[in-house]
């Protein structure tokens, strides 16, 4: 069988004139993050693949559920069944589009412990995350490193996404100084979302992250895009903007999201009636061993990411990074003072 070629796999886009081959050559250099395997983020990170990005590191803190199969692209019945973390999943159904392309999958929480190594050496950085905690922190160490990135959200058939350049756009305290209070905004759990959105959104993200790792950034889109497929209606503001001279991030370069120094024990999943548990601040859990003690009572299940058991109807699913994530609770400290009860704290 012959290797795959590059020329012949990358020709139909090589033809579009704001590419060319100088430009497929620089999206094939190009080193891209993704924050978010979700709908967003399966979405995008098929795009970047097939489009020819060099390396692609995806970074994702859950596991593939049933609930995602109606929405988020290339995830299948199997991953459900062998309860693989999306990243690694879609790493391996993305190395069967596209060998050519680097997939580096990292199972983790992006935090502020581990970030500055998660965007070692990005060029772009895309947001596929559905949490607003992560976005400012994504907006502090981005603005701070002058790397661009390309924010993107999606609840209902609603979207919104914005490209920021360091220094040459609003970045997102710009436009939102302050994150809203917890439970003001819609979500997924209380909306509920339609597939077409989020593919929407993600489209116009990649659109973005190729005029930029194609060299064509003149052409990239300067403003805040809000559109609403259902009705139909789109909104565009800010196109032109600069950066705020009264920005506590881009002027004032206090980045205080990037300095914080706790992770809540327990966070509610959007969209899932679900909560991570944070039960190990450094270093890595033994799954071996805790599989060995825990299988003493309950039927464990174990791959090289994860293990997952059944107890008292609630499914667990406990990672190598210290996070354990509870299926089938939604209140913060039930979950907590489950997981200490059957896992030990």
């Amino acid at each position: 069988m012959n290797s795959p070629s590059p020329a012949a796999r990358y020709l139909r886009q090589m033809r579009f004139p704001a590419i060319g081959e100088a430009g497929q050559a620089g999206i094939g250099q190009g080193r891209v993050v993704l924050v978010g395997c979700g709908a967003l983020g399966a979405g995008i990170a098929e795009m970047l693949v097939r489009s020819g990005v060099g390396t692609l590191v995806l970074v994702d803190r859950d596991v593939v559920d049933e609930t995602n199969l109606g929405r988020q692209s290339t995830y299948t019945e199997a991953d459900v069944r062998q309860r693989l973390p999306k990243a690694a999943a879609l790493a391996a159904h993305l190395a069967s589009f596209n060998p050519l392309v680097s997939v580096i999958p990292e199972v983790a929480e992006f935090t502020v412990g581990n970030a500055e190594r998660l965007l070692d050496g990005a060029q772009l950085v895309l947001d596929g995350t559905d949490n607003l905690e992560t976005r400012y922190l994504i907006n502090d160490l981005c603005v701070r490193a002058g790397v661009p990135w390309i924010y993107g959200a999606c609840v209902g058939a609603s979207g919104m996404t914005a490209t920021v350049i360091p220094g040459e756009t609003p970045c997102l305290r710009c436009l939102f100084p302050d994150p809203p209070p917890p439970g003001t905004l819609e979500t997924c759990e209380t909306a509920g979302i339609i597939a077409p959105a989020a593919m929407l959104v993600a489209s116009v993200q990649v659109a973005e992250a190729l005029k930029w790792l194609s060299g064509a950034h003149g052409a990239m889109r300067r403003s805040l895009l809000r559109f609403e497929l259902w009705p139909w209606r789109t909104l565009e503001l800010g196109a032109g903007s600069k950066p705020r001279p009264d920005c506590p991030c881009c002027a004032q370069r206090e980045f205080s999201f990037a300095l914080a120094t706790a992770n809540p024990r327990a966070a509610v999943l959007c969209g899932r009636n679900a909560v991570q548990i944070r039960f190990l601040a450094q270093g890595q859990v033994d799954l071996g061993s805790l599989a060995e003690r825990l299988g003493r009572i309950h039927q464990v299940q174990r791959n090289d990411w994860i293990l997952h058991f059944e107890a008292e109807r609630v499914h667990f699913t406990i990672f190598e990074d210290g996070r354990a994530l509870l299926s089938g609770v939604n209140d913060p400290v039930a979950a907590r003072s489950l997981f200490d009860r059957v896992v030990g704290s």
